[in-house]
């Protein structure tokens, strides 16, 4: 019998006001921790449903959909009852909007004055630029994640990940369970741009003469096989550069004898390496390189992946989604419990856990307020 999930943030209580994907991203992973989550939605849902369905179908599982019109007044008791019975908030509008709602920290403290709350924005809730529209691929850019190289021989490309919204949703994840930890109310401002520049920094140095190539190495890279796969290659050690000569010699070249030396001709050595790799199959490679211990992996997609006995033995799939990436004491952590709530699916099961009777429930709904779904 498999062991109990590991489940840290059961009884915690979040309610999430964000739409697209930063704020659901950080929601996901207290949901799959354990945490109740309710997605708050205007009446015509979350943007992201139509925008970006594929995420927005893979972030919101765990939570439960409330559908409710935040623009009417109305709506501020069934808000201010959500809060107080609330551990978390977490808001994705732009600098002011929340305020015009009345959903601001200050207002929502005098509800509970222990919640802590999240506020996630492009700029930021202050500075010249706090409000600037954007979306992820322009906070890469401007924090300095699209200016070098992902491969040796190739222009700066943007990746597939929205690098910013979810680096910056695990961000406010980490800063909201550091307040949880505090044990007492605090107002956090999390600036998806930031969290693109706290990891380019990271990466590449604040150093305006930084080597554009320091991060890469000729032989990390991904290389075309003849039968058209992609492989990778994942060498830095010495060691097993020394294991991938064994089975290519024509790689005992002065030239490469060192890591300095392979940077140097690093040109030639990653040509040639194209070449070398379009000569045999992906099967070829994946077998010589497993019997010669050479660090390698093929390029594939996450359903692929899904199939892996390895990830399937580690419990990484639930349901057809992906789990939380960590173990706890011997328990795969996170769990899911539920799909991909339907708008307003859960409208009428959370007023009536809130204290609205059928009556109340019924005139929001005529008045066009709220959306059972």
């Amino acid at each position: 019998m498999a062991a109990e999930p590991w489940l840290p943030l059961r009884g915690v209580r979040v309610v999430d006001f964000s739409m697209f994907v930063p704020g659901p991203f950080a929601t996901a992973i207290f949901a799959d921790l354990g945490a109740e989550v309710i997605k708050v939605e205007p009446p015509r849902g979350d943007p992201g449903r139509s925008y970006v369905p594929v995420q927005f179908n893979t972030e919101n599982r765990n939570k439960r959909s409330l559908a409710l019109d935040l623009k009417s007044s109305p709506s501020r008791d069934v808000v201010e009852k959500l809060v107080k019975k609330a551990d978390i908030v977490i808001e994705g509008f732009r600098p002011g909007v929340a305020r015009r709602l009345g959903l601001d920290y200050e207002k929502l403290r005098t509800h509970n004055p222990e919640i802590i709350y999240c506020s996630i924005s492009g700029y930021g809730q202050t500075g010249p630029w706090r409000e600037r529209p954007g979306h992820d691929v322009n906070y890469v850019a401007a924090a300095g994640g699209l200016a070098f190289p992902g491969q040796w021989l190739k222009p700066p490309a943007r990746s597939s990940y929205p690098v910013a919204d979810m680096g910056g949703g695990a961000f406010a994840a980490i800063a909201v369970l550091a307040a949880l930890h505090e044990g007492r109310s605090a107002y956090l401002d999390l600036s998806l741009f930031e969290a693109a520049f706290f990891m380019a920094a990271m990466r590449h140095s604040l150093d305006p003469n930084v080597d554009p190539r320091a991060h890469l190495f000729p032989v990390n890279d991904v290389f075309e096989t003849a039968d058209g796969r992609r492989l990778t290659l994942g060498i830095l050690e010495e060691h097993f550069w020394q294991n991938f000569v064994g089975i290519v010699p024509e790689l005992a070249d002065e030239r490469f004898a060192s890591d300095q030396k392979r940077r140097v001709n690093g040109d030639a050595l990653s040509k040639l390496l194209q070449n070398i790799f379009l000569s045999r199959t992906a099967e070829d490679w994946i077998r010589l390189l497993e019997e010669n211990d050479v660090p390698f992996d093929l390029c594939l997609e996450p359903g692929e992946a899904a199939q892996l006995v390895h990830l399937q033995e580690r419990q990484a799939v639930e349901r057809g989604f992906a789990k939380f990436p960590v173990w706890a004491n011997r328990r795969r952590g996170g769990e899911i419990r539920s799909g991909v709530p339907r708008l307003g699916e859960h409208s009428r099961e959370i007023l009536v856990e809130l204290g609205f009777n059928d009556a109340e429930i019924a005139a929001m709904v005529k008045d066009g307020l709220l959306v059972l779904g």
